[in-house]
């Protein structure tokens, strides 16, 4: 069974990544140091309730889902899926942006 700091640890960084944050454009908005926001996202910290509520806030979602738990392999996968096609397209966008970056040289 999974302890609460690891479940808000592993919701923590996946929302962040479906958001299509770093760890430091989260901090920033939670006016946190990515220092702080690293060791919650690996377990080392457990945040105070106002700390969460910044958090959940800077994430656009409600404090209390920052602790759920998929309720079935299916959604496990759907999370999965969501963080790949984030992911995907960050890349992406990355890559649109080196390619134009060099045609303008």
């Amino acid at each position: 069974m999974e302890s609460i700091r690891d479940i808000l640890a592993k919701n923590l960084k996946e929302k962040r990544r479906v958001c299509g944050l770093t760890q430091e454009k989260l901090a920033e908005k939670a006016g946190i140091s990515p220092h702080y926001l690293a060791m919650v996202e690996v377990s080392r910290k457990f945040p105070a309730p106002e700390m969460l509520e910044r958090l959940a806030a800077a994430l656009g979602v409600e404090a209390y889902r920052l602790f759920e738990m998929p309720a079935a392999p299916d959604e496990a996968l759907k999370l999965l899926r969501q963080d790949i096609v984030n992911e995907i397209g960050q890349l992406v966008v990355k890559a649109i942006k080196e390619t134009l970056g060099e045609k303008g040289r």
